[in-house]
């Protein structure tokens, strides 16, 4: 049995741009499509003469009717609805564990502001043990079916996709996760991949460096292409197919990443895995563009 794209559905127009991002990737990778709508069935003080079984088919109805709509358009995918009780981040957490791919929308507030990434999809990207795909609403091509008509006059995403994928790396501690599941992606969707790494010079060249340092610092450029270059040599012979070009340059690797990634079909970063006893941790790149990337992110776990 296949592992499924499941996608966390609450019925927002955000959910239902991942849903449709979601159903392209499993159509391409020849898997299932899971719709998980999580809700919570306790005492509601605010309505309490909404009945529980009133409730249950309110909440049910959410990922029937979306998976109706969503075959529609992909007749030949084979789509699961599906609901459980519990807390969102705790359940679709656990689900991930049984799916190729975790995929859950996340509200944008126009290009200054980004993504907020809420209650549930930042604990989620922090704690999954497998990758977790944000999507924002304008961001995945237009809306399911009918879903959000109205939605799509209201798109804040950078406009339409070149399907190219931005992969962010950090040379002095590769990740064969990160660039298998980059590598991967770009061959199955037949697109381009563009790897990305900034560095930053060692204090000892100082803010304004002299003559002699400015040698240093272009001995070190020189040192650290190739070391990105030679990271991704080897997934390249594995990929074939895949064009790859890199870009290493010294500044913040934020901006940069930002900037490639506009109007990318996929954006990859990575996160360390972390036992923390309290709190979502996330590395501070990878949480920043979270927040403001504009092209839907995946964010890759890895020891």
């Amino acid at each position: 049995m296949s592992r499924p794209v499941t996608v966390g559905l609450d019925g927002s127009r955000e959910s239902l741009a991942a849903v449709e991002w979601a159903a392209r990737e499993a159509g391409t990778r020849g898997v299932p499509l899971r719709l998980l709508h999580v809700g919570d069935l306790g005492p509601d003080v605010h309505t309490p003469v909404v009945s529980p079984g009133t409730r249950r088919h309110w909440t049910e109805r959410i990922p029937r009717e979306t998976a109706e709509r969503v075959r529609k358009d992909h007749p030949d995918l084979e789509v699961e609805p599906r609901w459980l009780p519990g807390d969102p981040a705790e359940v679709l957490c656990e689900a991930a564990e049984a799916a190729e791919l975790l995929v859950v929308g996340s509200r944008g507030l126009g290009a200054l502001a980004g993504f907020i990434t809420g209650s549930v999809s930042l604990p989620l990207v922090a704690r999954s043990g497998r990758p977790v795909v944000l999507v924002r609403a304008g961001g995945a091509d237009g809306p399911v079916g009918g879903v959000s008509a109205a939605a799509d006059d209201t798109r804040t995403g950078p406009g339409p996709a070149d399907g190219r994928v931005v992969l962010g790396v950090d040379i002095d501690h590769p990740c064969d996760e990160l660039l298998e599941f980059a590598f991967a992606h770009a061959d199955r969707h037949r697109t381009a991949l563009h790897v990305v790494h900034d560095w930053h010079l060692p204090m000892l060249y100082g803010p304004e460096p002299v003559a002699p340092a400015v040698a240093l610092q272009e001995e070190l450029a020189a040192a650290k292409n190739e070391a990105l270059a030679q990271s991704v040599r080897g997934w390249s012979h594995r990929y074939p197919d895949v064009e790859v070009t890199h870009d290493c340059r010294l500044g913040r690797p934020v901006p940069h990443l930002l900037k490639a990634g506009r109007g990318a079909g996929l954006v990859v970063v990575g996160r360390r895995r972390r036992r923390a006893r309290f709190g979502a941790h996330l590395g501070s790149v990878t949480h920043a563009v979270l927040h403001h990337c504009e092209a839907p992110v995946a964010v890759v776990p890895h020891d």
